[in-house]
């Protein structure tokens, strides 16, 4: 029995499976949406007391602030080969980020007058981190590396008071520059970071993965303060040809798969062969991983090898999907590259699996997700500032223009903004 539906040229039922999968994707429910307006409504009239009283109904627990020794006794106590990798994906990010920090610059205009911009980071973001399994220090290194990189001048973290915070999720943290950590989770933690709540700082922006509740509440933030995506299940998309290696594609959409029941894994193939192979590939390598249980649901659920005429034909349904993970494991990636519109991230050739984007390369991990590659780009250092444009112009320069702005202000009947205009060049100013 396949693990994989595998549809064999067949466009309807393709489309059929496709449209079934997108549902998956579902906004919070009702009672999820109630219940989150009532917490962010209560803790911006009633502020930290709100908060506490959430935390002890959920977490059994006050919130609190961790301290540096504390980050610097999780950061000690972690195997040495983690800290490794955490200070070596840290410095991929960062220098990644650099890269794409735009500068603040000046030219002239066409009147003669100098116009441009100035770049700023935000005055302050927080990082939303989930406790229990779902303690990624990656996901740190993701959101507050960037945030450093532009000019961020504090970054405050909030993660759920479990019973064991994570050492790896406080290393990371660490080493990722964050300023402040409070032990504080869901959708109480993203109203306190909302409107303040006692030492609970209001932020400029909220980055970070959550449940259902903290996707909920940072959609009601947003307009507050800025978000950076309310992000639905993982998703990845392979599309490969017959020279693929099918051990790859199968590992690499189990990677995929692990992370949720509800996570996509998609295989976009021109040959049949290749996509029976997968199937019993997948088969043979499941059997000993941990979450193998969330693997096969995943891909029975949400997991599909579809058969096309031609790479073309693929090409053509990954841009309509826009999935968040886009691999290519094809004879020439180059050469189908230009032809990819719509993804978070696309990986090249054999050689570029999903993991290394998710840990090392230096491009973010955070991605759109459920087709709004179509239209929202991964998190960056773009993501963490703000520009304001700027505009110099001399008397000369002013002059050139200035029946131009009478002209068009007297149509939109603004007589105050002609008037700023005129009283320049009456006679007797000097």
């Amino acid at each position: 029995m396949n693990v994989l539906t595998i549809i064999n040229r067949d466009p309807r039922s393709a489309q059929r499976q496709l449209n079934a999968m997108r549902q998956r994707a579902a906004a919070a429910n009702e009672a999820i949406e109630i219940a989150v307006q009532a917490i962010m409504e209560n803790v911006k009239a009633e502020g930290l007391s709100a908060v506490e009283r959430y935390t002890r109904q959920f977490d059994h627990k006050t919130p609190y602030e961790i301290s540096r020794d504390k980050l610097d006794a999780a950061y000690d106590r972690c195997p040495k080969e983690l800290v490794d990798a955490l200070e070596r994906a840290a410095e991929n990010i960062r220098d990644y980020n650099r890269r794409l920090l735009p500068k603040s610059e000046w030219w002239d205009s066409p009147d003669g007058g100098k116009v441009g911009r100035l770049v700023r980071g935000l005055s302050r973001v927080g990082i939303y981190v989930p406790g229990g399994t779902a303690a990624y220090p990656s996901s740190v290194l993701m959101n507050a590396v960037p945030a450093k990189v532009a000019g961020v001048e504090e970054i405050i973290m909030v993660t759920p008071p479990t019973e064991h915070l994570s050492n790896a999720v406080l290393a990371a943290a660490k080493i990722a520059g964050v300023d402040r950590v409070i032990a504080v989770g869901g959708a109480q933690a993203v109203a306190a970071l909302t409107y303040g709540a006692g030492f609970i700082p209001r932020v400029d922006k909220l980055v970070g993965p959550g449940n259902a509740y903290v996707a909920a509440a940072k959609r009601l933030a947003y307009g507050q303060l800025d978000i950076d995506m309310v992000a639905g299940p993982s998703e990845v998309l392979v599309i490969a040809d017959d020279t693929a290696n099918p051990k790859f594609v199968a590992a690499d959409l189990m990677s995929q798969a692990e992370h949720d029941v509800l996570a996509s894994a998609v295989l976009l193939t021109d040959s049949l062969a290749l996509a029976q192979a997968v199937d019993a590939e997948i088969r043979r390598q499941s059997a000993p991983l941990s979450r193998r249980e969330i693997i096969d649901a995943s891909l029975r659920d949400f997991g599909c090898a579809l058969v096309c005429e031609t790479l073309e034909e693929c090409v053509a349904l990954a841009n309509q999907i826009a999935p968040e993970h886009l691999e290519l494991c094809v004879a020439d990636p180059d050469a189908l590259l230009p032809t990819i519109k719509n993804a978070g991230a696309v990986f090249l050739g054999d050689w570029s699996p999903e993991p290394l984007g998710d840990y090392m390369a230096g491009p973010n991990h955070v991605l759109p997700t459920s087709g709004t590659a179509r239209f929202f780009s991964p998190l960056s250092v773009t993501g963490f500032i703000k520009t304001m444009s700027v505009i110099s112009y001399g008397k000369d320069d002013l002059s050139k223009v200035q029946a131009q702005i009478i002209a068009l202000a007297q149509s939109e009947g603004l007589t105050a903004h002609a008037n700023s205009i005129q009283v320049r060049f009456e006679e007797g100013v000097l």
